[in-house]
């Protein structure tokens, strides 16, 4: 059986990961790997600045 974190705990795990830069990104990122009800999930100001503070936290820059 293999584990599939929540929408929640995926969404995290991409902002702690450096490779999307805002939440629109992650929103992108959850929906092209499958992931429903996205918009409800990560509905709120406080569940929307938790992730943007972590992907400032952790953003990679980008190559020019």
């Amino acid at each position: 059986m293999t584990f599939r974190p929540t929408t929640l705990e995926r969404a995290y795990q991409l902002a702690e990961g450096g490779e999307c830069q805002t939440v629109s990104e992650i929103k992108l990122r959850l929906q092209a790997e499958g992931f429903a009800n996205i918009q409800d999930q990560l509905f709120g100001l406080t569940t929307a600045r938790a992730l943007r503070d972590r992907c400032k936290a952790h953003c990679r820059p980008v190559a020019a």
